[in-house]
């Protein structure tokens, strides 16, 4: 498994709307998709944060603090050789519609983490 980058950080918190403002008042980052306990924020160079707040229920796993998401060339491949050094995953390997994908692990220090692949490029018409 070659880890490209990083590319994706996710947090959980009980504070979201202090989050919230931080994250886009403070460090200035854009907004791109908000609703109640779910906001996502853009950087300049296409890498996301995303705040999960307290209602969240399909993150209850981010316990441990913020979720690093590591840029592979195939999560399914690079799951393949996690497990094989013993690392256990939390779910299934996930795909949105667009054909990024990701899933999350526990490592060996305790933390949960993440590796995902992009959706595919589109060709421009």
């Amino acid at each position: 498994m070659k880890t490209k980058g990083l590319v994706w950080l996710g947090t959980r918190t009980r504070n979201f709307d202090d989050a919230v403002r931080f994250f886009g008042d403070t460090l200035g980052l854009h907004a791109v998709h908000e609703e109640p306990d779910f906001t996502v924020f853009k950087l300049p160079n296409g890498d996301s944060v995303e705040v999960f707040g307290p209602g969240d229920r399909e993150h209850e796993h981010f316990d441990t603090g913020p979720v690093a998401g590591f840029l592979v060339d195939d999560v399914a491949e690079a799951r393949v050789d996690l497990e094989a050094a013993g690392i256990t995953f939390i779910g299934p390997v996930h795909e949105s519609d667009d054909g990024g994908s990701w899933s999350h692990f526990t490592g060996p220090d305790g933390n949960v983490y993440e590796i995902t692949t992009p959706a595919p490029e589109r060709p421009r018409t």
